[in-house]
């Protein structure tokens, strides 16, 4: 069932395409068992110091005055609830202010004028500050309420964030210590148990909170704010030198300047504040591309400087480059679905005492595997026995569904991985939100009304192509019984997953469109 063997020589001696072809096919297993041997690393780090819990220095003889701010766009379907969260927050009303950050561009701005009557009527210092002008997106929106907010302190709080009343009192209290500049929770997730695609992101999200944030900030190594749910000094941010807006994951950026800077974090592992995960395909690949861009960005313009930091230790150095280079590995997958694709249909085969089989090809293609899969999927597992002890077991029936996700988002955050190399430029596309109410045919009138399909079929389009490619070779596999190969390659079926959902997304617009010029 193979084809011929095109790139062999005579004698049965591999030509130089051959062995260049292979060489880079187990150039890139190592570097993914280099980023799976930082998973266990974070394992290990995690058991060393997850008894070492931060404390707040002591409290505060008088509330300081806080400002909430509420950065949003086009938000119409979360809004009220949002605020109805914020103005539940228990903390005295003369200490608090609340900024809604509005830059929408439909009737949102109708509805926050309504919602701050309705609370400054209530005895609530809130306003709307709109802006007409988008420039800088969410950067540039804090960056001008920064300008007017009269708290010291700042909670940020993204549209889909529900907090809990006792949030400010919880955290406040860590800023007796003048050396702190940020205090971060810990997101939850409102909707995990919706579908299979928020509950594999929401073991993403559980592994990066509990085990990466924690490690990191407990460890002393630089970690990252993660954009809301986190309470910032205001005067950190300035020393920092302010929100820019040459990324577009502006909060990633500030806090590497900030701890340059030798400002200290804190991250609360224990401590929730509840939000939406994307429930549709669209939304998820819109996030991670936003998000996966943004991450290459800062490492473009942050890394020499934090290499050349003479403050930061060398251990918060390493980790910054590690977290800042991890999404070049969608590069190395898209690379390695191609080499490993006449690998598969046995074109190009290693030769002689390293051919399939030999007991030395067993031990290294073992150990690279262990390191580039079993201990990512011990990581999860780790993640969710935290979080969850009681269903902990759960992950397991997720574990080749949640290694397929990742498999199949690699042209989706490989493409903005290069967007960001070459410095395209890009709106800064957020997250859609439906709130409370989302269910039934209110749901599709949200989203007809709200929000739009991915405007590219190219994406999905690759994704299918690979798709049937693997399709194919794991017929080939069970055909011939290779029933071990077939698990080991049934995460790249995962790009069935993910082009069938948007393709069947752009279909569903398109009939909308229609139906919509038909009853005009």
């Amino acid at each position: 069932m193979t084809l011929h063997t095109l790139a062999a020589a005579e004698g049965g001696q591999l030509s130089w395409f051959s062995f260049i072809w292979l060489i880079s096919y187990f150039l890139v297993l190592i570097s993914f068992a280099g980023y799976g041997f930082h998973r266990l690393m974070m394992l290990f780090l995690y058991l060393i110091y997850r008894k070492n819990l931060p404390k707040p220095k002591g409290q505060w003889k008088e509330w300081p005055h806080v400002t909430i701010q509420l950065p949003m766009f086009n938000e119409k379907f979360v809004v009220e609830g949002l605020l109805r969260k914020v103005t539940a927050i228990d903390y005295p009303k003369d200490k608090l202010e609340i900024q809604i950050l509005d830059d929408s561009t439909d009737d949102t701005w109708e509805l926050c004028k309504q919602q701050v009557e309705l609370y400054r009527a209530q005895g609530f210092d809130i306003v709307c500050l709109h802006r007409t002008d988008r420039t800088g997106y969410k950067a540039g929106a804090l960056e001008a309420a920064d300008a007017v907010a009269k708290g010291e302190f700042l909670l940020i709080l993204d549209a889909d964030f529900r907090p809990e009343p006792d949030i400010l009192k919880v955290t406040i209290p860590y800023f007796t210590d003048e050396n702190i500049a940020l205090v971060q929770t810990r997101w939850g997730h409102i909707n995990r148990h919706k579908n299979l695609l928020t509950r594999l992101q929401s073991i993403f999200l559980d592994a990066h909170f509990v085990l990466e944030q924690a490690v990191r900030n407990r460890s002393g190594r630089f970690f990252t704010f993660n954009g809301t749910a986190g309470v910032w000094r205001k005067c950190a941010i300035t020393d920092a030198g302010g929100w820019e807006h040459d990324t577009i994951t502006e909060d990633m950026d500030l806090s590497y300047r900030a701890q340059m800077k030798g400002w200290r974090f804190v991250y609360l592992n224990d401590y929730v504040t509840p939000a939406e995960l994307p429930e549709d395909m669209d939304g998820f690949k819109a996030q991670q591309h936003r998000w996966t861009k943004g991450c290459i960005q800062v490492c473009q313009k942050m890394l020499l400087d934090i290499w050349r930091c003479p403050t930061a230790p060398f251990k918060a150095k390493l980790e910054a480059t590690t977290h800042l280079t991890c999404n070049y590995s969608y590069l190395a997958l898209i690379l390695m679905c191609i080499l490993v694709m006449p690998i598969c249909l046995g074109a190009i085969s290693p030769q002689g005492d390293w051919a399939w089989g030999t007991p030395q090809m067993i031990a290294l293609t073992t150990l690279l595997f262990f390191f580039a899969t079993c201990s990512v999927c011990l990581f999860y597992i780790t993640a969710e026995y935290i979080v969850r002890p009681r269903r902990w077991w759960s992950v397991f029936f997720l574990i080749i569904p949640l290694m397929a996700l990742g498999v199949g988002m690699a042209v989706n955050n490989a493409k903005a991985v290069l967007e960001a190399v070459f410095g395209r430029k890009s709106e800064f596309v957020r997250t859609p939100k439906f709130g409370e109410s989302h269910q039934g045919d209110l749901a599709i009138e949200k989203r007809a009304q709200g929000y739009k399909a991915i405007k590219s079929v190219l994406v999905p389009v690759l994704e299918l192509a690979f798709a049937l490619f693997f399709g194919y070779v794991e017929v080939i596999n069970l055909a011939t019984g290779n029933i071990i190969t077939f698990l080991l390659m049934s995460p790249f079926l995962g790009f069935f997953y993910t082009s069938f959902n948007s393709l069947a997304r752009i279909i569903d617009g398109y009939r909308s469109r229609k139906a919509a010029e038909q009853n005009a």
